[in-house]
C-alpha cells in the first residue's frame, strides 16, 4: 500500500491504493507514519517527498472503513492519523508533496501537513466533511498554521473546491506546476532541501512545528467530531 524508494537522499513515499483512488485507511496511515519515523532517524535520508499513485494524491479517509467501525474506534482513527500529521510536523527531515489529480478530506489535511506543497494546476482540493454530516477531526492544527483562522473555516465549511492555482493563493500549496512537470520539481525541491545543513534545517522544522501545534486544535476537533458522531450525522454518508 505504500511504496518506498530513494533516490540520493530523498526518501520517496508513494500512497498506493489506486483502486481506493489512495483513501486513506487505518493501515495506511499507520504505515506511513512508521515510514516517517524511519526517515527521521536515518542518517542517509534528508528529505521526504510524499506522492500517490494513479488518478490523484489522496480521496480522504476509507470511508466502507469507517461505516463499519464504532463511534469509539472512529475516534481512535482520528487520533492515530492526527498523529500521524504531527509525526510530519516533528520529523527533523523537510517533507515535500506532491498532489496531482485530487486532495480530499484528508488527503487534503495530509498534504497541506507537509513542508512544501507542489501541486498541478488541475488538481482538486475540498474538505466535503462538513457537506457530509461531520467536522473533519483531524489536520486542523497545521491547515490553521498554514492558512490562518478565517480560511481554515471557509475551507472546512466545504463551499470552494479549490484548483491548484487557487490552493497556492489560499496558501494552502506553495507551488502550481503543469502536470507533466510534477514529479521532476517535487524531486527537484526535495533533492535542494536535502543537501541543506541538516542542523539548521532540523532547528527550523521544530521551531515551526512547535507553533503549528501549540494550540491542540486537534483534540478540540476530535471532540466536535464526536459530537456528530454522536448525534448520528455523518452514518448516512459513511454508509456510501
Amino acid at each position: 500500500m505504500l511504496e518506498r524508494r530513494k533516490v540520493e537522499a530523498v526518501h520517496i513515499l508513494t500512497l498506493d491504493r489506486e483502486a481506493m483512488r489512495n483513501a486513506l485507511d487505518i493501515a495506511l496511515a499507520l504505515e506511513l507514519k512508521a515510514a516517517i519515523a524511519e526517515a527521521a532517524t536515518d542518517p542517509q535520508v534528508g528529505a521526504v517527498l510524499l506522492a500517490g499513485n494513479g488518478a490523484g494524491f489522496c480521496s480522504g479517509s476509507d470511508v466502507k472503513e469507517m461505516a463499519q467501525a464504532s463511534i469509539e474506534r472512529r475516534m481512535q482513527v482520528a487520533r492515530d492519523k492526527g498523529a500521524l500529521v504531527r509525526a510530519i510536523g516533528d520529523c527533523p527531515k523537510p517533507v515535500v508533496a506532491a498532489v496531482h489529480g485530487f486532495a480530499l478530506g484528508g488527503g487534503f489535511m495530509l498534504a497541506a501537513a507537509c513542508d512544501y506543497v507542489l501541486t498541478t494546476h488541475d488538481a482538486r482540493w475540498r474538505l466535503p466533511e462538513v457537506g457530509l454530516g461531520f467536522f473533519p477531526p483531524w489536520g486542523i492544527d497545521g491547515l490553521v498554521a498554514r492558512v490562518g483562522v478565517a480560511r481554515a473555516r471557509a475551507l472546512v465549511f466545504g463551499h470552494e473546491t479549490l484548483d491548484g492555482r487557487r490552493a497556492v493563493e489560499f496558501g494552502v500549496a506553495d507551488l502550481c506546476v503543469e502536470p507533466g512537470q510534477l514529479n521532476e520539481e517535487a524531486l527537484r525541491t526535495a533533492l535542494h532541501l536535502a543537501s541543506l545543513p541538516g542542523q539548521p534545517v532540523s532547528t527550523a522544522k521544530r521551531f515551526f512545528a512547535s507553533l503549528a501545534y501549540a494550540g491542540a486544535l486537534d483534540e478540540r476537533a476530535i471532540e466536535a467530531y464526536r459530537a456528530d458522531m454522536e448525534a448520528g450525522a455523518a452514518d448516512t454518508a459513511f454508509a456510501r
